[in-house]
């Protein structure tokens, strides 16, 4: 087997953890969400796209990585079941940061940007739940950086 170029190893090893929302944050969510068929392997959504929604992983496989400008892995890892993908781009309407790549089979459920920003407006306790996913991941990326 030949050694992995530099390019093909991240270069940060993020906890996956730091993705997942409590039970309860992906119950709500999933009431406002509708499934998005992963019929075949394909990405959700690829880094540097603007964000059309947050994405729920319930089962099977989601590769999260992220590419540095000149091409090498700075990150990647495999989604946890409950994981909330694209949170950052949604929250804040910037760019997606990453990419979320589903196999197969995947079970993923899909809320669209607005639909996610009417629902935080209309159940603020919401926000809080929101945030503390957001301060997870924060966490996961500081830790990978020391």
């Amino acid at each position: 087997m030949a050694a992995s170029s530099p390019r093909e190893r991240p270069l940060a090893q993020m906890d996956p953890k730091g993705f997942v929302g409590d039970p309860e944050l992906i119950r709500l969510l999933e009431q406002h969400s509708v499934p998005a068929p992963c019929d075949a392997d394909g990405a959700l959504f690829r880094q540097g796209d603007l964000p059309a929604g947050l994405y729920i992983f319930r089962d099977g496989m989601v590769t999260l990585s992220m590419i540095s400008d000149d091409g090498h892995s700075l990150f990647a890892a495999q989604a946890l079941p409950g994981s909330l993908l694209g949170l950052p781009a949604v929250v804040s309407n910037q760019p997606y940061t990453i990419t979320a790549t589903a196999c197969a089979g995947a079970r993923v459920s899909f809320i669209s940007r607005q639909d996610f920003s009417r629902l935080m407006l209309s159940f603020p306790p919401l926000s809080v739940r929101i945030l503390k996913v957001l301060a997870a991941q924060v966490r996961s990326a500081r830790r990978a950086l020391y």
